[in-house]
Parts: C-alpha cells; structure tokens; sequence
C-alpha cells in the first residue's frame, strides 16, 4: 500500500520529462531541506526509493550531489545525514579519544579551554587513591565538532605526573597525545559509567542545546600500569553521540549493568554476560 508521503513525492518525478529521475529527485530533496521538512532525521536510500519510486542508482547520484554540495553526509555504508548533524561513535570496551572520534568522522575538532589549573579536590583524590589533599591537574574544556558544541569535558590527573601540561595548548590536541609526549604517560587499562542525564540552564548554555535534549555523563577512571592517573567526567549531547557495541558467536555479547561508581582501582561496574551458542 502506497503512503500519502510515497504518493506525494511520486508525483514530484515526471517521467516524461526531459530532466534526468536524479535531477528531479535532487532539486525535491533541496526544497524539502530549505522547508525544514528533515529537522528530525534525513530519510535512508531504500527510504527515498521507496518515495520517489526511483532506482537506487537515481537516489545515490541524487544524495552524491547532495554531498558535494555539503548539504547532507551519505558515507558508504551509513545512512545519510543532514550536514551538521552527524553522531560521534564511541566503542564499548575500548581506550578511546574523543578528539580521535571527531575526526574519523570528518568533522575539525578544536576546544574553548575554560580552565587549566591546579587544585585540590578531596572526593576525586579518594577516587584517583590519593590523600585528600593531593595537589591535581584540572582541565576543563568545551569540545567542539566542526563548529558545534559536541561536549564539556573535565579531566583532574595528579599534579605530580601531569604538571608538564599546564603549558600545552589544548585548543586543538588531545589529553592522551600531550600526557604521553610531555609525561611519559600513556593510559593501559580504564573503566567507564554511562548515564543519561538532563543538563542544568547553564550546562545546556555551555552544550547550545535546549531542554529538549538530554545529554549522556560519562565518568572515567584511567590507569598507568595499574595506577589510577586520570578521572575524567564528561557530559555529551545527546543528539550527536552514540555507543556502539561488537558481539561474535564465539564471544557473545558483553553487557555492563551499571553499579556504584568507582573508587580506587575498583571495577565501575558488574558484568552480565550473554553467550551465544
């Protein structure tokens, strides 16, 4: 049974027309992008098949246009999204850095340094297995994607590993780079919490988002050889970020039940395991 949408969008491709399927089928797409009519998500290849009762072969020269007019990204083998817009993918189970996850997808990042410091903080210190009093490192940072706010990131590290980065620049470099090249440090192990939160009126400034966007916090304990050297609390948007996870019949699918969070060398969470047999 044909949609009004598929319908719809039919009958915007003359097929007795001198103009290619593709060109009727772009210069569509473009009026619907200028009528906001994707502000929610931009419709798949078969989706847009389907619609214009086209081939895919018309739907693909269409979006490739598309593309190289920089209105939409359609990468092989993902579905094609509004320019802008794109979700950074951050594995389960892996070191990862999101200066690293930005630019795989072809977004420039760069950060607004708010802080760089050394403090005390008391709760951290325990959680990092230090005295209370421990001087710390502190960065904090607004992550951009191309030219969005993607993240607030805020990282403490003893001070003394990590006193050598006070004077980097973290506009455009990553933590890891810095603390391995400055430091000698390079993280070998780590654990992870993630939740979905609501934002507070002035994380929501900091992130450009309204309060209908919710947002994951990301709390990190990094370790060095079996040291505790990093904790990392990170709040992402929402609707630019994903967690991806790899499962295989030989391994099965690890899923990780959130607990309390971390203290000093402790696991962030209890595992539930699932085989596949």
């Amino acid at each position: 049974m044909t949609s009004p949408t598929t319908g719809s969008a039919a009958k915007r491709v003359d097929r007795d027309s001198a103009l290619p399927l593709w060109a009727q089928v772009l210069a569509d797409l473009r009026r619907r992008l200028t009528d906001d009519e994707f502000t929610d998500a931009f419709p798949g290849e078969l989706a847009l098949v389907d619609e214009y009762r086209v081939s895919r072969h018309t739907v693909r020269e269409a979006l490739r246009r598309l593309r190289a007019e920089g209105l939409v990204v359609a990468a092989r083998g993902r579905p094609p999204r509004l320019a802008g817009t794109m979700e950074i993918e951050q594995p389960v189970g892996a070191l990862y850095s999101l200066f690293a996850s930005v630019e795989a997808a072809g977004l420039r990042q760069r950060s607004v340094v708010r802080t760089l410091d050394v403090r005390a903080d008391g709760v951290v210190a325990v959680r990092l297995g230090l005295e209370e009093s421990t001087p710390l490192l502190y960065l904090e940072r607004v992550r951009l994607a191309g030219e969005e706010p993607l993240a607030v990131d805020r990282v403490w590290l003893p001070a003394r590993v990590a006193a050598p980065l006070l004077s980097a620049d973290f506009t455009h470099t990553a933590l890891y780079t810095e603390l391995s090249r400055r430091c000698g440090v390079s993280l070998t192990k780590g654990a992870e919490h993630i939740r979905a939160v609501v934002p507070t009126p002035a994380e929501r400034t900091l992130l450009g988002i309204d309060d209908r966007v919710a947002a994951f916090a990301i709390d990190r304990l990094g370790e060095h050889r079996g040291e505790p050297v990093e904790w990392r609390h990170t709040l992402v948007r929402g609707d630019r970020f994903a967690v991806t996870a790899d499962f295989t019949a030989r391994t099965g699918y690890r899923l990780d039940v959130a607990g309390t969070l971390p203290g000093p060398r402790a696991r962030l969470h209890a595992a539930a395991r699932r085989e596949t047999r």
